[in-house]
């Protein structure tokens, strides 16, 4: 572990929780907001959701994703923590990147494709999402031992190669 850093480790946790925590709200709310643009009154309804929708993933989902994406890389190591479970719980924060990315895209369609959209039923979404973030909840609280799944020598050791490109020295 970065001795320096070592004080500055519970507040990082801190911080990747709450990012976490707000960055899958988000992920939560917004699929059902979408699934509201189908059933809006008027144009004026429409645009307020749209709208919601459109700044909610960008100014507030979309930096909290980021937030927590940093703030856990620099957890990672901060406290040297490179064991098997971690790259599991890896695939599936890929996963919540490309629901992520599936909701902006999901935004993005609605808003080039006026008055053909049928709204998104929001219970697969959910589902999906649950699942994801109960998988990644459970290998970080369980840490569980995957020494059993067998892995490659070349993903365990070091290869001594030069890189294909000049690495700066200090």
């Amino acid at each position: 572990m970065t001795e320096w850093l070592a004080p500055a480790i519970p507040y990082l946790k801190a911080v990747h929780v709450m990012m976490l925590a707000f960055w899958c709200a988000g992920l939560f709310a917004i699929p059902l907001l979408l699934s509201r643009h189908g059933s809006v009154v008027g144009q004026e309804d429409y645009t307020r959701i749209r709208r919601l929708t459109h700044y909610g993933y960008i100014y507030v989902t979309t930096p909290f994703a980021v937030l927590a994406i940093a703030s856990g890389t620099v957890l990672m190591f901060a406290r040297d923590v490179f064991e098997l479970w971690l790259f599991a719980k890896f695939l599936f924060v890929a996963a919540l990147v490309v629901f992520h990315v599936w909701v902006g895209y999901t935004i993005v369609t609605v808003a080039e494709t006026p008055g053909t959209h049928h709204s998104v039923d929001p219970r697969r979404p959910q589902i999906i999402l649950m699942v994801t973030i109960i998988a990644i909840l459970f290998f970080v609280l369980a840490k569980p031992d995957l020494g059993a799944i067998p892995i490659p020598d070349w993903l365990k050791n070091p290869r001594d190669i030069q890189l294909p490109f000049d690495v700066p020295r200090r």
